[in-house]
């Protein structure tokens, strides 16, 4: 069957070869339409087989609209083609920072900043009158403690977790042979390692969500012994284990068996057909000991790769019992990654997406300052996720406590994604977020891997520059100090003043901290219910 998006361009080859008919069995003064039609059949041809538009080769001819748009009024183009759930386009400058980058494009803005710089939340990092030389090495971040027999040598940036699944093959493969042009890591997300993972041998981070895909027993359950066969694989450099994401805390899914290919049956370890289900609560731990206890398992199973977790910050007082639970055992992760509560997903109500779990700045602080208040900080490295696309928000993110970062958003955009509200109809119309072979055809892999490339390595420059323009020789050198905000009233603070800051080992030495004491009261290392309050919590 003709799909519909092709009637633009089968309907123009049909009316040239009726005219052609026409002039040459009747009267020649019927060719004149083909001064039309012809070069339109040759915008459409073109458009089905050049590499660089996924829209074009989906949308041969009308794809053009959305850049008549562009170059027209870009924020029609915002407004009806690219918009965030709940309406709102997103950032048009951060949509465009990521196209310019990926293209190796300049970014340059010719008449100033289009943000509103008397917004109640604008924040900035403020520059130096001695500005530094920029530096000439791509940073890297050593992932692993002293349980870890196999660290981890990580960018700065890297891809936060995608499935295969909810991503196309085709958008897969573009990510990880990025990853592998530019040395830096891939997060596998809850789906699984499928075959489109291991082609090009990019970085792999394998994460373990609540379904325990790839490494799950028939009803479901952790099997260890799956576990360790993938995990023995040296493209799999760290194990995570996904307690919640930002988009949708405390959810969980369910992939119906319809959409259960043999590939995707493949990866997760199902069969073909089979409902997929992830749990909103993992089944292999109950209490934080037993989640620590799993961590170093999965560590020690791997044979001694960085183990750790992914979280959204909600109750308080349950990652301090995880704080406590490491303080008890003595059993600590090699890495945390702090997911923000502004996360996105094609898969998330929209009451979880806008509502629910802590923004990426509060949830990044805070666990940094568990850390330090318990003197663990020194043991475990920080990941933070959560729209970090440009140089001023991985930035801010390090001034907050982070050691690394991870992005999802910038690296779909990068390969072409945007933002049509399509994921979960199965027409994504750049060939991103589909299983249609034929509209996944459309993006082209070593096209958009190449600008999966350019974008990380274009984000790590601008990145040198930001570190360099505030007066620091490396970006490891930001700290709360440099990162300023607007608080009420119109009070302009840095970060180090804004929020609070603990020091080393106060929350053991029973100091009373606002906002932390009466939390770290209520936790327990034997359960994430929390113990008879003292007191309500003051914030």
């Amino acid at each position: 069957m003709l799909a519909p998006r092709y009637f633009a361009y089968y309907a123009c080859l049909a009316l040239c070869a009726v005219f052609l008919a026409l002039a040459l069995l009747a009267d020649p003064a019927l060719a004149w339409p083909l001064a039309i039609l012809v070069p339109l059949a040759a915008v459409g041809t073109r458009d089905l087989v050049q590499p660089r538009h996924a829209i074009l080769r989906n949308y041969p001819l009308i794809g053009h609209l959305r850049f008549l748009f562009e170059d027209i009024r870009p924020e029609l183009r915002q407004y009806f083609f690219e918009s965030n759930q709940d309406g709102r386009p997103f950032s048009r400058e951060r949509r465009s920072l990521v196209y310019q980058r990926a293209k190796n494009e300049e970014g340059n803005m010719p008449f100033g900043t289009e943000i509103d710089v008397d917004a109640e939340d604008y924040q900035w990092v403020n520059h130096s009158l001695a500005p530094k030389e920029h530096a000439p090495e791509v940073p890297r971040v050593a992932i692993g403690g002293p349980d870890c027999r196999q660290p981890y040598s990580a960018s700065l940036y890297n891809i936060s977790a995608m499935s295969f699944g909810s991503l196309s093959a085709n958008a897969i493969l573009a990510l990880n042979k990025g990853a592998k042009l530019g040395t830096f890591a891939h997060d596998t997300g809850e789906g699984g390692i499928s075959r489109y993972h291991r082609e090009f041998g990019g970085d792999l981070i394998w994460e373990i969500g609540s379904g325990y895909f790839g490494c799950r027993t028939p009803d479901g359950r952790f099997d260890p012994d799956r576990f360790a066969a993938q995990a023995s694989d040296p493209q799999v450099k760290m194990v995570e284990v996904k307690l919640s994401q930002g988009a949708k805390p405390g959810h969980g899914g369910v992939l119906p068996g319809s959409k259960v290919t043999e590939e995707i049956a493949e990866a997760r370890g199902v069969a073909v057909g089979e409902e997929c289900v992830s749990p909103a609560a993992h089944s292999a731990f109950a209490t934080p000991v037993e989640l620590l206890q799993f961590v170093a398992r999965l560590r020690q199973l791997s044979g001694g790769k960085p183990a750790g977790f992914k979280l959204c910050i909600g109750h308080k007082w349950e990652f301090m019992a995880i704080a406590k639970a490491m303080l008890e055992t003595g059993i600590t992760p090699d890495f945390i990654v702090v997911d923000g509560g502004e996360g996105g997903t094609g898969a998330a109500p929209v009451e979880f997406s806008n509502r629910l779990g802590t923004p990426l700045k509060e949830g990044l602080s805070f666990v940094h300052n568990v850390l330090v208040g318990t003197n663990l900080r020194e043991r475990i490295r920080i990941g933070a996720s959560g729209k970090l696309i440009s140089a001023f928000d991985l930035a801010s993110a390090l001034c907050l406590g982070a050691d690394w970062c991870n992005s999802a958003r910038g690296f779909m955009f990068a390969i072409g994604c945007i933002q049509s509200q399509s994921c979960h109809t199965n027409r994504c119309p750049t060939g991103v977020a589909t299983q249609d072979r034929r509209r996944q055809q459309a993006l082209v892999v070593p096209d958009k891997a190449q600008r999966v490339a350019n974008f990380h390595r274009n984000t790590l420059k601008a990145l040198a520059g930001f570190t360099a323009a505030a007066g620091l020789e490396h970006p490891k050198e930001f700290t709360p100090a440099h990162f300023y905000l607007r608080e009420g009233h119109g009070d302009v603070l840095p970060a180090s003043k804004a929020l609070r800051w603990l020091a080393p080992g106060a929350l053991l030495a029973g100091e009373d901290i606002p906002g932390y004491s009466n939390y770290w009261q209520m936790a327990t290392a034997d359960s994430f219910q929390p113990v008879r309050p003292v007191a309500p919590p003051t914030s």
